[in-house]
């Protein structure tokens, strides 16, 4: 491995371990409750203080609310790594930002 994780990776991996889709509901409500652990971590400003102990701080949050996105992504079976660049074009075309272009396939 590379060292390099991507999207496509996350989905599949989180799929084959955790993958029921008529849970959805329940996968939202964890997700509701994840990123009020982040913000509660973000408002106590605890960063991880080493890269092996991460409990309870900003990172292991981050990835938490990672984990249920895409958890959720996988119930309505959208693969992210194809919504991304759509909604970067929406978003660029709303925002007028032409400075920064999006590289697809990176």
């Amino acid at each position: 491995m590379d060292g390099k994780i991507t999207i496509k990776y996350l989905q599949n991996y989180i799929k084959s371990k955790d993958y029921e889709p008529e849970l959805k509901q329940q996968y939202f409500l964890k997700l509701a409750e994840e990123v009020g652990e982040l913000a509660r971590a973000i408002h106590k400003d605890l960063p991880a203080n080493s890269s092996d102990d991460i409990k309870g701080t900003i990172d292991e949050e981050i990835w938490d609310v990672i984990y249920y996105t895409l958890a959720i992504a996988n119930c309505y079976d959208i693969d992210v790594e194809q919504v991304i660049p759509k909604k970067e074009a929406i978003n660029n075309k709303k925002y007028n930002n032409g400075r920064i272009v999006f590289e697809e396939n990176r």
